[in-house]
């Protein structure tokens, strides 16, 4: 049992917060309100999916959040200069792409330290964010609202697109080549070019797929928010970690998976910030509970190193 809960904190804990949230307030147990929690977690579990492979490797990637934000800073321009959303959401995914080769390239090709690269790219994306919107909200058309609240068959477009992301993520970590050499890597990277794994393209893929996602995550979020503020996507990079290893992936590589982990962890983070508002939580009070969820989160990470013998 101890060694359950070690690997899908998440689900123990969202038990606990869940029943503390439904005792301050009875709205927290409304349907529609909990729909609205999965809803909102599509946006932190794409994101987190991306991040997992890049824990996976034992690196990080601490950009996501600017990248959410230079994304959609251009797509709401795009938006709102009237071109086709087809080409505004291929655009964010474009960028996404394009911010994570270049954290790979240093990553891979300068051997410089990815939390490094990542700090300082996370701190150009903010600027080239802000310098995009030159620090005004972006109210973005009806149509991109449109978008993010239709639902196909009943389920709303947020979650239809983090259950394919999720399942594809599953698919090529669990079934493919690639999958198992991510592990392989992240386990032992001196053993993986031994082996006569090519570790760098390895590296440099995973990167890709951790920027394209987050831009993903942004296209997702904005859809539902209907507007950038200059804020948008600040900090998205620690509750990213959070969710991924709450959801049982390892901060020292080559242990986790998404199903059901980062789902879990997603929804935890969701459930929290959800339910400080539905109980009228002190606004200040709201960063102090998510640095203690990420504690949470690297405190059981380190426990389950010791408990497994990882390094």
């Amino acid at each position: 049992m101890t060694r359950l809960l070690l690997r899908y904190p998440a689900a123990a804990i969202l038990v606990v917060v869940g029943a503390a949230f439904s005792f301050l307030s009875p709205r927290f147990l409304d349907g529609a309100n909990l729909v609205n929690i999965v809803v909102q977690s599509a946006s932190v579990g794409i994101v987190a999916t991306g991040m997992t492979f890049v824990l996976l490797t034992a690196g990080i990637d601490l950009s996501v959040g600017a990248i959410m934000f230079v994304s959609a800073a251009v797509a709401g321009k795009m938006a709102i200069a009237g071109q086709p959303l087809a080409l505004v959401f291929a655009v964010i995914l474009a960028i996404g792409a394009l911010y994570g080769a270049v954290n790979a390239a240093f990553v891979t090709k300068a051997g410089v330290k990815a939390f490094v690269v990542t700090l300082a790219t996370l701190y150009v994306g903010r600027g080239l964010g802000l310098w995009i919107t030159e620090t005004r909200a972006l109210n973005l058309p009806e149509s991109l609202l449109q978008v993010g609240s239709a639902r196909p068959l009943g389920v709303p477009v947020p979650v239809v697109v983090l259950a394919l992301v999720l399942l594809a993520a599953h698919v090529v970590l669990a079934r493919t080549p690639f999958g198992r050499h991510v592990y392989a890597v992240g386990h032992d990277p001196a053993a993986a070019r031994r082996a006569g794994l090519p570790v760098g393209r390895i590296l440099f893929a995973v990167y890709v797929i951790s920027g394209t996602l987050a831009s993903l995550g942004g296209a997702v979020a904005i859809a539902q928010l209907g507007a950038v503020s200059p804020t948008f996507g600040r900090e998205r990079e620690f509750a990213a970690v959070a969710a991924a290893v709450l959801g049982g992936v390892s901060l020292f590589g080559g242990r986790g998976s998404v199903l059901p982990g980062v789902l879990l962890g997603a929804v935890l983070i969701q459930t929290v910030e959800n339910g400080l508002v539905i109980v009228n939580a002190n606004p200040y009070l709201y960063p102090i509970i998510l640095a203690g969820v990420i504690f949470l989160a690297v405190l059981l990470d380190a426990v389950r190193a010791r408990t497994t013998g990882a390094h």
